[in-house]
């Protein structure tokens, strides 16, 4: 075993155990909800999460694969599967997959800019710079630019750690196909991964300073707080007000978002801190419910890349408590 595999199995082995992730509400007698322990896909409900959401950047799509998973997995010849493990990981990729290419075309109709489903995460996986890349909203936007397989792929492989053998049986695809799709992957995200500062107590500071700046209206603090050449991102899905097109400069962004809060509308709303996508963020809320949530990524110190998330239908993962743990990822075999 190469060093590298040492490093991985040594993560998996610490992996938490399983939880319901929030909005989850499995269906009656779903042994995914823990009513079965020691039946597979209770075993490895965490695995299977964190693979679905990983190629979806959807929470409610998340459910639904897994509750389709659940039902093929109770609908299959049992003495059949050899590996239960690799058969599950297999039926999730794919459905998922499935969804994914049918998701492509409405995602081009979409009404403003798209962003990923914010999800709650618990404050330790920060400590693995490694793991919480492969959640964080920024490494999403990117997978975004990928082909279906090649998300696919890299996912499996990066994130999970899978052999290209092993990603080859999932797909149906001959192992040199899987290692040229890998390379290509790597590549393109490698070209359009931004670098961000990943100092968890520096994102903190600029979190409790933000939220200070914003509670006071103090348009000079929260200038202080983001680079010049800041880009922030609004998804409303035409549901919601939300900026159209990205706003772009510190000056421009700082005032849209203590213009919107100023606004009558904003009336009751108030901003608290929260772990989201494996890193420091910020939740919205109004009269109790969460109606948006903000993620930033640093550079220098300084906010360079804010995407605010406001619409209703892509909050469900930011309702109610963290999961005990994010996603899963390089967890056992």
């Amino acid at each position: 075993m190469t060093e590298r595999e040492q490093g991985r199995e040594g993560k998996r082995a610490r992996e938490p155990e399983a939880a319901t992730p929030p909005g989850t509400v499995p269906p009656a007698g779903d042994p995914a909800g823990g009513t079965s322990p020691g039946d597979p896909f209770s075993d490895h409900r965490r695995l299977l999460y964190g693979t679905a959401y990983r190629l979806l950047g959807s929470v409610a799509d998340t459910e639904d694969v897994l509750q389709d998973a659940w039902l093929a997995w109770h609908r299959a010849d049992r003495a059949a599967v050899r590996n239960p493990r690799a058969y599950l990981v297999r039926t999730v990729t794919n459905l998922a997959l499935n969804r994914l290419t049918s998701a492509r075309a409405t995602r081009e109709r979409y009404v403003g800019p798209w962003l990923p489903e914010p999800l709650l995460t618990t404050p330790d996986i920060a400590d693995d710079a490694e793991l919480a890349d492969t959640v964080s909203t920024a490494m999403l936007v990117v997978l975004e630019t990928l082909s279906p397989v090649e998300r696919a792929v890299f996912v499996l492989r990066e994130a999970f750690g899978y052999a290209h053998a092993e990603i080859a049986g999932f797909l149906d695809r001959p192992e040199p196909a899987v290692r040229q799709i890998a390379h290509r992957a790597r590549a393109h995200v490698d070209a359009r991964r931004p670098r961000f500062d990943a100092d968890a107590d520096r994102r903190t500071e600029v979190t409790t300073r933000f939220l200070a700046a914003a509670a006071g209206g103090d348009l000079n603090a929260v200038m202080e707080l983001l680079a010049p050449d800041v880009t922030a991102w609004t998804d409303g899905g035409g549901v919601v007000t939300a900026a159209r097109r990205p706003l772009h400069g510190a000056d421009h962004v700082a005032r849209w978002l203590l213009g919107v809060l100023r606004k009558p509308i904003s009336a009751g709303v108030r901003l608290r801190s929260a772990t989201i996508n494996a890193a420091p963020g910020i939740l919205i809320d109004q009269s109790g419910t969460v109606i948006g949530s903000l993620s930033y990524d640093l550079t220098d110190g300084l906010v360079r890349h804010l995407h605010i998330q406001l619409n209703p239908a892509k909050l469900r993962g930011v309702h109610g408590p963290a999961p005990g743990g994010p996603p899963a990822g390089r967890t056992p075999r």
